[in-house]
Formats: structure tokens, sequence, C-alpha cells
């Protein structure tokens, strides 16, 4: 079985510059036909409620009950673009989101360190997550790894899994692998292998198979092991850099450290394990 831990599913394409299939290009069913093109069995909607999709936790249910055999869906609370983000309450909207949403996990996308995570309502927040068994799937960059290790080490039972390889830039230090690689320490992290176009910056997103972010993905493998790493697609944001085949065969041609056997786990072995250990899904009907 392939698994696709990363995708998006909108109403509406986001993205600037405007295009002309607004509706479709980003909607679940071009993300099943490219699912069925491509040979993957499963994927994981990654919500997003940015701009022209404030409703898109309630998209991504209705998909994940359109298609249960197909999809997962990590809900959005309180992500960045959010007018709630970081703000009083997040225990308790996690708790709404588990209880009304048919979800494995939820996403939550930061930006600056402000030092949340270590709050008490961000210490409250993960401990809840681990209670509920939700998957947390964050996006961050390396600046929040110290404070993500005492998360992780405070709830041993709580999955994390981060996206697009930690954030990780080509063009920043290599200190950012090691704070990334650090968190390998903690059995119950998990990293996505996706997002290889803006480890080497969209604007170079043509420049395929972005050779350059292959030194980070490869330290990511030393650190974490296959058993570890997740492949992603970041579909339909992809489009801006490269097709869904391409996307996959990133990893299962083009990081030539990896050996046959890790394919396996990389590609859905991995996730299988975690979203079938995960919370059972409320509300699929």
């Amino acid at each position: 079985m392939i698994l696709d831990s990363h995708t998006h599913a909108w109403a509406r394409w986001p993205y600037d510059p405007e295009v002309p299939d607004e509706a479709t290009k980003g909607s679940v069913e071009h993300l099943i036909h490219e699912m069925d093109q491509n040979g993957v069995d499963q994927a994981v909607i990654v919500s997003a409620r940015i701009e022209k999709n404030p409703d898109n936790n309630a998209y991504g249910a209705a998909a994940v009950r359109r298609y249960p055999a197909r999809l997962h869906q990590f809900a959005d609370v309180d992500c960045v673009w959010s007018p709630e983000y970081h703000t009083p309450g997040a225990v308790e909207r996690l708790r709404a989101a588990a209880d009304t949403l048919p979800i494995k996990g939820f996403t939550h996308y930061v930006g600056e360190n402000d030092g949340w995570f270590l709050s008490d309502e961000g210490r409250a927040f993960f401990k809840l997550a681990a209670e509920r068994r939700l998957i947390a799937s964050i996006a961050m960059s390396p600046a929040w790894a110290a404070d993500l290790a005492t998360i992780a080490a405070a709830n041993p039972d709580l999955v994390i899994l981060l996206h697009h390889m930690g954030g990780i830039s080509q063009n920043g230090p290599r200190t950012q692998l090691e704070a990334i690689a650090g968190l390998a320490a903690h059995p119950n992290v998990f990293i996505k292998l996706s997002g290889f176009h803006y480890a080497v910056g969209l604007e170079r997103g043509w420049d395929y198979p972005h050779l350059d972010a292959m030194w980070i993905a490869e330290g990511l493998y030393e650190a974490f092991g296959s058993g570890r790493l997740c492949w992603g697609s970041d579909f339909p944001a992809l489009s801006r850099a490269m097709t869904y085949r391409q996307a996959l065969e990133i990893v299962r041609t083009h990081c030539r450290f990896l050996k046959p056997a890790d394919l396996g786990p990389i590609l859905g072995g991995t996730l299988d394990r975690l979203l079938k250990a995960a919370a059972p899904s409320r509300n699929a009907r």
C-alpha cells in the first residue's frame, strides 16, 4: 500500500495568481483522481482554513465521509492564519474538533516561536491530544525544536508528525538539521518526507528533482531511520513545482540513499500503523 501523509483539498483554489479552474484544481475529486492515476491507496487531508476556504474543516469531513476507505482527516485547529491562534480556549477548541469531526488527528501551523508550546495552555492542549489519541501534525521551523522536545518527552503517547522535513531550508544554517535531527531522541516524533520544493524555495520550484535538498532528506533518514519517515505529496500546492507523480518519484527514485527495504515503511507502512493506532474516527457518517 502507498499512503500519502500530506494533502489538502479545497472547494476554492486559495493561491495567487487566480486560476480558471478555481472550483476543481484543489478539489477532493481531483485528489482522488491523482491517487488513482498513481497507485496511491489512501491519503491524509491536512485541513487548512486559508484564503477563500474558512469552512475547510467541514469540507474535509465531508470528503472523508464520502471516501471513507481512501481518506483520513487532520483538522485545522488554531493555525497561525486563524484569529484564535494562541488565544485562550485552545484546549476546548481541540476537544470540540475531536467530538464533532471524523478525524485521526489535527494540524497546527505556527509562525515565529512565541513560547506557546510551553505555556500552561499549550501543555494542556498537547496533553489532551495524547489522551484522545490524536496525531499532532505540526508545521513549524527548527526554531521550535527544543520546545517540541519538551512536549514530546512529557507526552510519550502523543504521536507528533512534522510537516515537510521539519521546515529545514537548504539556504539556512546546518544547525537547523541538527535541531530537527535531535528530535529523533523521542520515539514519538515522526517526519514527513515531503516539501522538497519548500526546502529549496518556491522560486526554484522548477528545478526538479530538487537535488539541493537531498542532504536534508538524507540527514533525517540517518537520524530517524526509514521507520519514522512518511512520504507526502503536498497536493495540490505541489502543482506550483511538480506533478503528483513527480512528488512520489522524488522519494521513490531520486532519494538514492534509500535502500529497497526502506520504501515500504516510508511510502505507507509507517503511516498506516500510526493511523490504525490513532483514535477511531468519530462522526464518520
